[in-house]
């Protein structure tokens, strides 16, 4: 028990437990919530990291599908969900407009990861609507199809599209050219439901982020390569051609990655692209040119668009570049976007939502609109 004999023990008392408090206070805020769950320091978050109840939101946070949510993705995930809790949840806005079925098999198996969700407008603008289809990245490796419905909801929102995310085999479980099976597969029995969910056939449009970037790259160069179809599935006699591309920093070029700036060893045994294929790149030439887009370039190829941040360090720059470069030579309609000091993904531009909005609605919708330059360049916004 203490006790004061004078006012000036009472004071430097008062004073000793005001410093104290307020040193508790600096030090409880400045270990955050992500440096808490970041368990080794590494400074991003691997959603083995997350708490159970935070693990949902994995894929919404990690906007550029790396497999990690850096500090800046989560900040920005805190203060969209702010906003939504704000203003109201965009999902359940959007639940009285579109009519969401996960989970649909595509290739006559049980592998939940070969099916698809279809997300079908409430008003429709025409009863026919164009298909607009998302693949997700991932490093072939991670990531799933459940990340493309809230990248679809802005061009569902009108009314004009179908949407689509497709799941495909990631590379822990089966190797190249498995998923481009897969994502054929997913096609081809899109074209045989078109009836049954008034879908067009001939007006697909595709586009993916990163190694989804290199499927619907793939998608759009390989229409006819038979080797690249696969068996899979009920609707083997329909085609698996698309008729528009978005190639969001997608690699095209296998060979060709570690010959720019990356942190990412492309030629290790251990690197993603390696992984897909089976063996370390430059041993298995053949396998990574046979999972190379640029390598089925022709001139009947559909048209492209390419999105790239030139300060990419997952997915070099060039990769786009070489791809776009490719396109036009051969006489096919090519824009690429180049985002300067953009990385790998998380772009805070809204001319890029603006012009691949124009590009889909030009393509799939049949409007007359002009994209413009063959070669955009935008800058990204400073932190």
């Amino acid at each position: 028990m203490i006790i004061l004999s004078n006012n000036m023990t009472r004071i430097t008392l008062c004073l000793f437990l005001l410093l104290s408090i307020k040193a508790n206070a600096q030090v409880s805020t400045k270990k955050t919530i992500f440096d808490r769950w970041d368990q080794n320091g590494d400074g991003k978050l691997t959603k083995e990291e997350l708490p159970q109840n935070a693990k949902p939101n994995f894929d919404r946070a990690d906007k550029n599908n790396d497999g990690f949510i850096s500090r800046e993705e989560d900040k920005n995930f805190r203060e969209r969900s702010g906003r939504r809790q704000r203003n109201g949840s965009r999902n359940q806005l959007n639940n009285d407009r579109i009519n969401i079925k996960n989970d649909i098999p595509y290739a006559d198996t049980e592998n939940p990861r070969q099916s698809l969700n279809l997300l079908l407008p409430k008003d429709r603008k025409k009863k026919i609507l164009p298909a607009l289809i998302y693949i997700h990245g991932g490093g072939w490796k991670n990531g799933n199809k459940n990340q493309g419905n809230v990248r679809l909801l802005p061009y569902l929102e009108s009314g004009e599209y179908v949407g689509i995310s497709i799941g495909y085999r990631l590379s822990g479980e089966a190797q190249w050219p498995a998923q481009i099976h897969d994502c054929k597969a997913a096609i081809r029995w899109i074209r045989g439901n078109a009836k049954n969910y008034g879908i067009n056939p001939e007006r697909i449009g595709v586009f993916g982020t990163s190694a989804g970037g290199h499927l619907v790259a793939m998608l759009g160069t390989s229409g006819n390569v038979k080797e690249l179809e696969g068996d899979l599935g009920n609707y083997k006699k329909m085609k698996s051609t698309v008729h528009c591309i978005g190639n969001f920093f997608g690699p095209s070029a296998l060979l060709e990655m570690s010959k720019y700036p990356s942190r990412i060893d492309h030629d290790a045994a251990n690197s993603p692209e390696s992984e897909l294929i089976g063996g370390a790149l430059q041993e298995n030439k053949k396998k990574a040119m046979n999972a190379s887009p640029i390598n089925y370039v022709t001139k009947d190829d559909c048209p492209f668009i390419h999105v790239h941040g030139t300060d990419d360090q997952l997915v070099p720059y060039n990769q786009s570049v070489i791809l776009h470069k490719k396109l036009l030579e051969n006489g096919c309609d090519s824009t690429l976007i180049t985002v300067k000091g953009g990385g790998h993904g998380g772009f805070r531009n809204d001319t890029i939502q603006k012009v691949t909005e124009k590009f889909f609605a030009k393509h799939l919708l049949g409007k007359e609109l002009q994209i413009g330059k063959r070669e955009i360049l935008i800058e990204q916004p400073q932190k």
